[in-house]
Formats: structure tokens, C-alpha cells, sequence
């Protein structure tokens, strides 16, 4: 059997059931029995650091082997004495697996070569048999919930990705071209950072994740580590909740444009800057106080207290349903305005649903849906597909809303088509006769 690393074998061991019944743990000052119903990453941490002390005060008291022999060490899993040359070595299950009551009979098996030289694998790391263990009750389902939750994670990177990559285009679209500069324009270009930061930040906080993998290391990691894992944590809520208040942003502006109340111009801009950038830090930053003060505990990745988390969630389904309610009224103004254009029944019908459509990306309407949706009834199957479509909606939405608001665009077509003719190299034209000048439109007059 080929020695997996260190990280494989220790992260199933994170989400095992917390109903462990009493341990029996060996170490050189005896042995204790522990008595715990939960045991959690940190329970597992403590016990393997105590285990890797034992190990070390053991390397370093027992006397020398005559001869040469395989040097004893310490492999991040099991504590290995010296070992003569053409034998295998074995050790104990190491007492600080959450599953050694079941595995507490079984041994590690290591082979040292005939050149007092450990035997290595394919990847150059000492071989080892851990088979006897592995927990067998666990492992088959926690193998498909990794496999399962990989999948997923796959799922939304790409459309994370593909969004990040639309955005900045669009965004890059919106802020080159001097005629599509308005207020508008504005808030769609806001909003579309808003979406980059969001899928920038979540792609960064998972390579963070992945490259600190497992997560109860973290706690062993430097304080400068483990800092910089908490900053990303943090800066991704902050994205998050940021992109949220910008679809607030964008339900507010078209609700005033649609009811009527007066173009609100470029001198509500300041208010909806201060809205989207400045609303988020009102409940990010007391997160932040509340988990370094009480909760200061591996990369902040896990919530483990509810109330905590609640500091979040309560601002954000806010703006969910502050946009619901925007929703439903901006499509009863355009019930009214496509009545009042008296179209036959097939067209009215149609061009409410391309509307609707069209507006529920940009205020981010499927959320509610997934708000109303409670995630404890649901288990199995039922809770994945809910997962997954819940991740597939949300890391596409700044995809589908670039495209909507920006890519088919008959405004923005027209600009890039324009642009796109004066720079394509041919014989020179003769322009047609310009019509009279207009006065140019004052700047709050929407595109």
C-alpha cells in the first residue's frame, strides 16, 4: 500500500461524528481515559501535539541501537523507533485518531532497506502501511462526500472564472467608451466590480484554504499564516456583502426611474456609492470583532456558534427582501405601462416575461427562493441538488448579468461597432452631410 501524505489522512478525521465514546490513550506517563461526547478539530490538534511531545521525549531518551539501523523519527503520524536493516518495523495506531477504539488492535507497518536506509514509495516519502487504521465504517462515506463537495467546489470555480473574465470585459466597456458614461452606467459599472471582487475574493480564500489544507493545521500555523488566512476571510465576506448591496443599489435606482419620482441624476450617486461600499463594513467589521474576540479559531471557514454568523446573513436577506419587494412593484409599473400601450394579449404577455427574465439576475431575485428554503428538512440528495443549483446560479450571475446589461446592449453595440469601424484600416469615406448640432444633454440625463 503506497503512504498517502499527511494531509489526506488526517482530513477525513474532521468530520467524523462527535459522538465518540471514551478513548484510551497511551503515552509515556501512563494511560488516561478520556470521557467526551463532542470531540472537534482542536480536541484532535491538542491530542496529536501531546502525542508528537511523547514521541519527541522518547526519540531523545531511549539509548542508541548498536550497529547501523534505520534512524528513529517521527513521521507526522506515528512515532517509529530504530529499525534493523531487511525488517519491518510496526507501531501502534496512534492513540490520537477520534476512531482508535476501533482500530486500537491494528498496527503501522514500515520496511527498512538492507542500507539501514527507510524504503521509499513513487513520491520519494518513506513507504507506509496504515490500512489497519483506517476507520472502515467511515471511510467509503466520507470518501463520497469529499468526492461529492469537490465536485461542487469544481462546479463554481468554473463559473467563477468565466464570470471574473466576462466582468472585466464589460467593465472594461463601460469605463472606455465616453457616450455610455452616465448614471446608469455608473451603477452597472459598480455593480460589475462589485461581482469581480466577489469571485475574486472567493477564488483567492479557496486557494488560501487549499494551500493550508487541513484546516485544524491552521491553528499550528504561524501567527503571520493564520492572520493572513482570517484578512482573506474577512476581505471575501466583505465582497460578498458588498455585491449584495449593490443589487439593493441597482432596485432602488430602477424603482425611482420606473415610479416616476424624477430622474434621480448624478446627485444621488454619492448616496448610492456610500450605500454599496460603506453598508457592508456596518456588519462585516463587527463579524470580524465578534470571531477574533470569541470565536478566534482556525481560518474562520467554520461558524460552529449560530448568533455569530447571524451578524451576516440578517443584513444580507434584508437586502434580499428589501429587492423582492422592489421586484414586485417595478412589474406591477410595468403591468400598468404595457396596458396602457394597448398590445394584443401574446405581445403583452411576452415582453412581461422577457422583463421579468431579464430583472431577476440583476436583483438577484433567485436568492429568495434559496432564503425561504430551510436547509435543515432537507437531506440526501434533495439538500445536494439544492446545493449545487443554489452555487451554479450564484457564481454564474455576473456572467449572465454582463451579458444581459452589457454585451447585447444595443447602446453598447453600437458604441463598439462605431469604435470599431473608425480604427479598421481602409480606403478613406466621405461622411454624409451632419446634421444640425443639438445641444449636448446635461450630464444626469440617463443613457
Amino acid at each position: 500500500m503506497n503512504r498517502p501524505n499527511d494531509a489526506s489522512k488526517m482530513r477525513p478525521m474532521m468530520n467524523l461524528p462527535n459522538d465518540e465514546p471514551p478513548l484510551t490513550r497511551h503515552s509515556g506517563a501512563g494511560r488516561r481515559v478520556l470521557c467526551r461526547a463532542r470531540r472537534s478539530a482542536e480536541d484532535t490538534l491538542v491530542a496529536w501535539r501531546e502525542y508528537r511531545h511523547a514521541c519527541e521525549l522518547r526519540l531523545r531518551h531511549d539509548p542508541p541501537a548498536p550497529g547501523p539501523v534505520c534512524n528513529r523519527s517521527f513521521d507526522m503520524y506515528v512515532c517509529w523507533g530504530d529499525a534493523a536493516p531487511n525488517s519491518t518495523a510496526t507501531a501502534p495506531c496512534p492513540w490520537y485518531l477520534p476512531w482508535h477504539h476501533r482500530v486500537q488492535g491494528g498496527v503501522v507497518a514500515r520496511r527498512c532497506g538492507a542500507d539501514a536506509q527507510w524504503v521509499t514509495d513513487e513520491s520519494g516519502l518513506p513507504w507506509r502501511d496504515h490500512s489497519q487504521c483506517e476507520d472502515l465504517e467511515q471511510e467509503q462515506p466520507l470518501q463520497r462526500q469529499a468526492w461529492l463537495l469537490e465536485q461542487f467546489r469544481l462546479v463554481y470555480t468554473v463559473g467563477y472564472s468565466l464570470s471574473l473574465v466576462a466582468l472585466l470585459v464589460a467593465l472594461l466597456l463601460l469605463l472606455l467608451f465616453r457616450r455610455l458614461r452616465c448614471t446608469r452606467n455608473y451603477i452597472h459599472a459598480n455593480l460589475f466590480a462589485s461581482f469581480v471582487l466577489r469571485a475574486g475574493a472567493i477564488l483567492a480564500r479557496d486557494a488560501l484554504l487549499r494551500r493550508h489544507l487541513p484546516p485544524w493545521v491552521v491553528g499550528a500555523m504561524g501567527a503571520q499564516g493564520a492572520a493572513g488566512c482570517r484578512v482573506a476571510q474577512a476581505l471575501a465576506q466583505y465582497c460578498v456583502g458588498a455585491n449584495y448591496s449593490w443589487l439593493l443599489v441597482e432596485g432602488l435606482h430602477l424603482h425611482a426611474l420606473l415610479a416616476r419620482m424624477g430622474a434621480p441624476g448624478r446627485r444621488c450617486l454619492p448616496a448610492y456609492l456610500l450605500l454599496g461600499w460603506g453598508a457592508p463594513l456596518l456588519f462585516v467589521a463587527p463579524w470580524a470583532v465578534v470571531r477574533y474576540l470569541y470565536e478566534n479559531e482556525r481560518c474562520w471557514e467554520r461558524t460552529d456558534r449560530a448568533p455569530f454568523w447571524w451578524i451576516i446573513r440578517c443584513p444580507i436577506l434584508l437586502a434580499v427582501a428589501v429587492n423582492f419587494v422592489l421586484f414586485v412593484r417595478i412589474l406591477r409599473i410595468l403591468v400598468a405601462k404595457l396596458r396602457a400601450q394597448q398590445l394584443r394579449c401574446s405581445d403583452y404577455r411576452l415582453r412581461l416575461a422577457r422583463s421579468t427574465l431579464t430583472l431577476v439576475p440583476l436583483l438577484g431575485i433567485h436568492e429568495v427562493a434559496f432564503a425561504l428554503v430551510a436547509e435543515e428538512p432537507a437531506r440526501g440528495p434533495l439538500r445536494h441538488g439544492r446545493l449545487l443549483l443554489q452555487l451554479l446560479l450564484s457564481s454564474c450571475q455576473g456572467l449572465i448579468v454582463s451579458i444581459l446589461y452589457c454585451f447585447i446592449n444595443k447602446e453598447v453595440q453600437a458604441e463598439v461597432r462605431r469604435r470599431w469601424q473608425s480604427c479598421r484600416p481602409g480606403p478613406p469615406r466621405r461622411p454624409p452631410p451632419a446634421p444640425p448640432r443639438s445641444p449636448p444633454p446635461p450630464a444626469d440625463t440617463p443613457c
